[in-house]
C-alpha cells in the first residue's frame, strides 16, 4: 500500500499537483475519529503534505463542503485522499482499504454529503448488525481506532 501511495505522491510532484490528505471524522464519536486522529498524527509525525481535518480542528458533516471549496480555491488540481472510518463486515474490522474514486462519507448512517477525493483509505473500525449505524460508532474500542490510526500514518510516512 506505501508503495501505491508513493507511486501517485511522486507523479503527483511531477504534474506539479499538491498532494492533500483530508481527514473526515468528529472527536465526538470514538468510531467516527478515526480521520481526525490520524490527520493530528501526521502531523505530528511531520509529514510535508497539506493535512486538513485534526483533533483540534475536525472536518465533519457540518464543514465539510466549505472546505472542500477551500481545498479547491487555493490549489489547483489537488490530489485529494480522503480518510475516514468505515463499517463493514465483521471478518473485516482492523483492515485498511485503499480505493480509487472518491470517499462518500457517511453513507453508512444514510447521509449526503458530497464526495471526498481522487483516492481514499478507509479504516474498518466496526461492523454492521441489526442495530443503527450509530450505535456502532459509539461502541467501538478506542484501542481499534487508535491501532487503525498508526496504520494509516505508518502507509503514508512510508510513502514519502
Amino acid at each position: 500500500m506505501a508503495a501505491f501511495l508513493n507511486t501517485l505522491i511522486q507523479q503527483a510532484s511531477r504534474e506539479q499537483r499538491e498532494v492533500v490528505f483530508l481527514c473526515i471524522g468528529s472527536d465526538r464519536s470514538i468510531g467516527d475519529a478515526l480521520g481526525p486522529l490520524v490527520g493530528t498524527m501526521l502531523l505530528e509525525a511531520g509529514v510535508t503534505h497539506r493535512v486538513y481535518g485534526t483533533l483540534e480542528e475536525p472536518v465533519h458533516a457540518f464543514n465539510l463542503e466549505p472546505t472542500l471549496k477551500a481545498i479547491k480555491r487555493q490549489f489547483r488540481q489537488p490530489l485529494i485522499i480522503g480518510i475516514d472510518a468505515g463499517l463493514g463486515e465483521k471478518e473485516q474490522v482492523g483492515a485498511v482499504i485503499l480505493k480509487e474514486g472518491p470517499l462518500l462519507p457517511g453513507r453508512a448512517l444514510q447521509k449526503m454529503l458530497p464526495p471526498v477525493g481522487d483516492y481514499h483509505l478507509t479504516g474498518v473500525v466496526n461492523y454492521l448488525d441489526p442495530l443503527p449505524a450509530t450505535q456502532f460508532l459509539n461502541d467501538t474500542r478506542l484501542y481499534t481506532v487508535r491501532k487503525l490510526a498508526k496504520t494509516i500514518v505508518d502507509v503514508i510516512a512510508g510513502a514519502g
